[in-house]
Formats: C-alpha cells, structure tokens, sequence
C-alpha cells in the first residue's frame, strides 16, 4: 500500500509562494499513481502561475492518453506542458520569461519511474540517501567539470541559476531514470528550497526518524526554515510499500 504527503510553504523571505506539488495514490490516465513537484520562476506571480499550469497540463495530458509506455507517455506530457507555458508566455504579456523546474514519478508494480528538467530533485532513502536526479544547474555543471565541491555548490552565488526549464526553449530535453524498489524505501521529492537549507545526511535523518510520511515532511520544512528560510519549500514523500511489514507479521502470527 503506497502513502503520500505532500506540503509546501513560502519560507521566511518571500511573499508568494511558486512551488507545487501534486500527488495521487489512485490511477491518473495509464499510470497506477503520479507525482509531481514544480518550482516556478518569473516576475510577479509568473512563477505561481507556470508551476502550477505546467502540473495541471502534465495531469489533463497522462489522463487522456492511450500510450502505455510510461516513458513515452510522460515524455509527450513535458512536451506538451512546455508548448502550453511557451503560448501563455505570449498570451500574457506580465508573464514572459516564466519556466518552471519539473519532477514528474509514477511508481508501476515494483519500479520507480522519474522524469526531471531543472534543480527540484528526487531522492531514494533507505539506509542511506541518494540523489536519483541530476540537476539542470550551473553550479551543478561546475561541480562535474571539478571546478566547485558540493560544500561549495550549496552556498555559490550561482546556485540558482538552472539549465532546463519547462518553458525554458522550444524544444524541451527530459531526463529519466528507473529503478527498482524494495521494502523500506522512501521516495523524497523536493524543490531546492529544501536542499538548499539542509544537507543530504540531515534530511536522511529527519525522514528516517519520523512517525509517518507526514511527519517527515513537516519536520524537513520545519528545518529549513530554522535553518533560514529563503525560498520558498515543496516537498512529497511517497512511502511505496507502507504496512507491508504489518501485513507480514500479521501472517506469520495467525
């Protein structure tokens, strides 16, 4: 049994608040569930507006299809979503220039498929925590050409200057990434208003300490805000096979 939680916050510093989130434990269209967070940019409320547009294009476009292929299809969603953003852009004159970083999942039986343009991120946390994709940055760019270490990264005067958007070119290049899941996985979806606020080992600890898939998203933005605050803060935390271990015990007891 899947759980979710989703929430986000404007932070302490700003007064509108771009990023959003999206998630369903029930069938979207040909995927099983769906999962999405977004962090818009752009004046006034721009930013508001492409992330939330781009989650709302993403969803209507996966429920009316008839593609299979979770790739294709989610593929076909982003491209559609980047068209839509690109033609409001020159609908609404306030608006240009907006974009919206994008992590759309789904989980399909026991694999974990994700699709990423921008910096949010998406995070598998088990014993350990690890980033599953990759960011769509500048400082991100710097740390693989060795220029910059990820200390560093975190705290660059560049460190929000991405590479991708949804709405950032006519033609959109999506990342995706696959894996299989296992008993006590948790999945983290998160814009950077978190990362930027809390290291990967804080973050694993506060997941791993929680009492449910709430609780842990609350207490990651609690902590960044304590830890400052700057941005605003979006998170999902999907639990993919929550009381299975119940169950088990359940059996083995009866």
């Amino acid at each position: 049994m899947i759980k979710t939680f989703s929430l986000t916050d404007v932070g302490k510093k700003r007064k509108v608040n771009q990023d959003y989130v999206y998630t369903s434990e029930e069938p979207i269209g040909n995927l099983p569930n769906l999962f999405i967070v977004a962090d818009g940019m752009g004046g006034h409320n721009a930013g508001d507006y492409a992330s939330r547009f781009t989650t709302e294009c993403v969803i209507s476009e996966i429920e009316k299809s008839h593609e299979k292929n979770p790739i294709k299809l989610i593929r076909h969603a982003y491209e559609t979503a980047n068209e839509g953003i690109l033609e409001e852009a020159k609908r609404l004159p306030d608006h240009v220039g907006m974009g919206t970083t994008l992590v759309v999942a789904s989980i399909i039986d026991d694999y974990l498929y994700v699709a990423n343009v921008g910096d949010s991120r998406l995070y598998l946390i088990d014993d350990d925590i690890s980033q599953i994709t990759r960011d769509h940055s500048l400082v991100e760019a710097m740390v693989r050409a060795g220029e910059i270490d990820r200390d560093e990264a975190r705290v660059h005067p560049f460190k929000n200057k991405i590479t991708r958007a949804v709405g950032g070119a006519e033609e959109i290049r999506v990342d995706f990434f696959d894996m299989k899941l296992k008993k006590g996985d948790v999945i983290l979806m998160c814009t950077d208003g978190l990362t930027n606020m809390v290291d990967d080992e804080e973050i694993k600890m506060i997941v791993k300490g929680a009492s449910d898939v709430a609780d842990a998203a609350e207490k990651l933005i609690a902590a960044a805000n304590s830890n400052g605050g700057t941005d605003n803060i979006g998170v999902v935390i999907v639990e993919p096979f929550a009381g299975d271990e119940d169950n088990e015990a359940e059996v083995e007891g009866s």
